[in-house]
């Protein structure tokens, strides 16, 4: 007898760990529009509109800003893969678990790899930033605006600035911070950034949000040996043709997106409908709104985790708006701690990877869910949770204080 399952029908969850989180309605209701073919006249336009909207959010010129098919880590590789010669020395620049990813994917495209470590809790002072470029001149240097491993937030003002003192591009991973907190391309001067949707930006995981500055873009084309404004209409192996990765080729990729239309891969329909439906709504609520928004829940969510007598880890002050690490106290059981939020309020927390393995709780508030009612909620749960264990607290201080944080402040809430 052939095996039947039921129907999928998953117990709903309030996500808020370091996400991804629960979708914003509008964008699975997006997602769930009718199928086109991707050179249908209609489609081309949603992809030439998603353009737009993200190089708005990207607060950028760039032509090339567009979707990369694939979770977050595909954008960071597909730039990787396209600028870097092998060989090429790459500084990364890492203070938590995804730097060493950007290590890691370095390595695997040929570079000659150079890490600078900031102390888990912490992240990097432009002058350190200067002088790691000083010692290892490297052509690239990469490095996470938030490492959600750490909670911890990198100041990027004056790094652009650095890099371009010294002929060094700049590759920013922003999968966990793009739409919670400022990053202004063109201000800043970053060369390449990439994103996701299912953190700041309320969508589920599968697109990612990427920008490539105009320099960068044309040392792409010439990377693959594609002379400017002479692009082959076919991309087969041939005399002088490096042969590496093919989906993850951004010289062919823009290629797909730009008005010729060059046939790369199938682009996936829904996750398109759905970045697009992203971006729209936070245009919507307004660029500065979304941020302070995410900036207020964060606010509201320290407030609460201190107020139950719980310490926040790391360097407060560089820390992401969007997620919390909260410092395990002694005497509780941090996995059942967690199993008991899930369990019994449908409600996710995070762990955390590495040396901070059973030691931090990472807490969310973004995206859709960057709302007073989901961190009163959540802390509520949290205090519950941790008196079962016997940890000491003041019942109802966290609500109470993360609630006195919403009530000073001017309502910012998603339309």
């Amino acid at each position: 007898m052939p095996t039947v399952f039921d129907a999928v029908n998953p117990l709903p969850r309030l996500l808020m760990g370091p996400g991804p989180i629960n979708a914003d309605p509008r964008v699975l209701r997006a997602m769930s529009a009718q199928m086109l073919g991707q050179f249908d006249p209609q489609f081309r336009q949603y992809m030439r509109e998603v353009m737009v909207l993200y190089r708005q959010l990207f607060q950028t010129n760039n032509e090339w800003s567009l979707i990369i098919d694939g979770t977050a880590r595909s954008a960071i590789e597909a730039v990787m893969a396209s600028i870097v010669e092998p060989g090429e020395r790459v500084l990364v620049a890492s203070f938590g678990r995804f730097g060493q990813l950007l290590a890691e994917i370095a390595r695997r495209v040929g570079a000659h790899v150079r890490v600078v470590d900031a102390d888990w809790g912490t992240v990097f002072t432009p002058e350190r930033i200067e002088e790691a470029i000083r010692a290892h001149a490297p052509r690239l240097l990469a490095l996470c605006q938030g490492d959600t491993s750490t909670t911890m937030l990198q100041p990027l003002d004056q790094i652009g600035a650095i890099c371009r003192r010294y002929g060094v591009l700049l590759q920013v991973d922003a999968t966990a911070t793009f739409g919670g907190t400022p990053l202004p391309i063109d201000a800043w001067h970053i060369d390449a950034a990439t994103a996701g949707l299912q953190k700041c930006l309320g969508g589920p995981p599968g697109a990612s949000p990427i920008t490539l500055a105009p320099d960068f873009a044309k040392q792409i084309y010439r990377r693959r040996h594609i002379e400017e404004g002479l692009r082959p209409k076919e991309y087969l192996p041939g005399p002088g043709r490096m042969i590496g990765s093919n989906y993850f080729d951004l010289a062919m990729v823009m290629d797909y997106w730009s008005e010729q239309g060059l046939n790369h891969h199938t682009e996936a329909t829904t996750m398109l409908y759905g970045a697009r439906e992203c971006a729209r709504i936070m245009l919507e609520e307004g660029i500065d709104q979304c941020h302070a928004r995410h900036t207020l829940a964060g606010r509201a969510m320290v407030a609460g985790v201190e107020a139950l007598g719980l310490r926040v880890y790391g360097d407060v002050q560089n820390k992401m708006p969007n997620i919390t690490g909260v410092v395990i106290p002694e005497g509780v059981n941090a996995d059942r701690a967690r199993g008991a939020m899930l369990s019994d309020f449908g409600i996710e927390i995070g762990t955390s990877f590495g040396p901070l393995q059973g030691k931090v709780w990472r807490i969310g508030a973004m995206g859709y869910n960057a709302r007073k009612d989901a961190v009163l909620v959540t802390l509520g749960a949290f205090e519950t949770v941790l008196a079962a264990e016997g940890f000491k607290l003041s019942r109802g201080a966290g609500v109470d204080a993360a609630l006195a944080v919403y009530r000073q402040t001017a309502p910012t809430t998603p339309k």
